[in-house]
């Protein structure tokens, strides 16, 4: 089975092409362009596969949190492919796909990505054969909040992502219990996405099209914006 993977939440795009056997192929765009380059980075990655879309089976897409509008341009896009070559598609959270990356390690994972205004977005794995198993809700903080979090956590763990990494003073301030991932792993990939999403097409355990939406645990800066202006003119 062929599945693609899109994953946007972050200012790393990536996209990929794989089987339940192999990983055929991946790109990674980053930049302010990024947004617009997932049609274009699935076309150049299907050449270079040799891949047509016409063989593919099921789409992948990363539903945040992470950042709104390449969340939004990510999962229409994955929708539309989807409903275009009539195949199944499977929502996966982005910090689940961080955590799978970094799943051959013993440690207590620490899935942790920017989540902007000084907030990270994190949730706590623990890896198993083969895969993660979540541990803690998702949530959204204050770096200083998730440090308190892990401070009460007796386990030596690993943090993975580019918010682990923004804040690597923070979460250095526990010592040697806690071990920074390399920065290869700071943004969740297309990949990951993809060797999750197997094992349930295989399954049939796809979502309905229109159950996948982004995981959105605060609200954006527009809405933000909006309120206060309504304050504003109210008073």
């Amino acid at each position: 089975m062929i599945v693609v993977g899109i994953e946007t939440s972050t200012p790393q795009t990536s996209v990929a092409i794989g089987t339940e056997r192999e990983m055929l192929g991946s790109v990674s765009v980053a930049g302010k362009a990024r947004q617009e380059s997932v049609t274009p980075a699935l076309a150049q990655l299907c050449r270079w596969t040799g891949i047509e879309l016409s063989q593919v089976g099921g789409i992948a897409v990363g539903i945040g949190p992470g950042l709104f509008t390449g969340l939004r341009v990510g999962i229409e896009t994955a929708k539309t492919l989807a409903q275009v070559l009539t195949v199944p598609i499977v929502g996966i959270t982005s910090l689940d796909a961080l955590a799978f990356s970094v799943r051959h390690t013993r440690k207590l994972i620490v899935a942790v990505t920017d989540g902007r205004r000084g907030e990270v977005f994190s949730a706590i794995y623990r890896a198993l054969p083969g895969g993660v198993v979540r541990e803690s809700e998702y949530s959204v903080g204050t770096p200083d909040h998730l440090t308190a979090e892990l401070e009460t956590l007796p386990e030596e763990m690993l943090a993975v992502g580019d918010g682990a990494i923004l804040y690597r003073d923070q979460l250095e301030e526990l010592g040697s219990r806690v071990e920074l991932a390399s920065t290869i792993r700071a943004h969740p990939e297309a990949a990951s996405l993809v060797e999750l999403a197997v094992p349930r097409f295989l399954r049939e355990e796809h979502d309905r099209l229109h159950d996948v939406v982004p995981m959105y645990l605060r609200r954006s800066d527009a809405e933000i914006a909006w309120d206060n202006r309504e304050r504003s003119a109210g008073a």
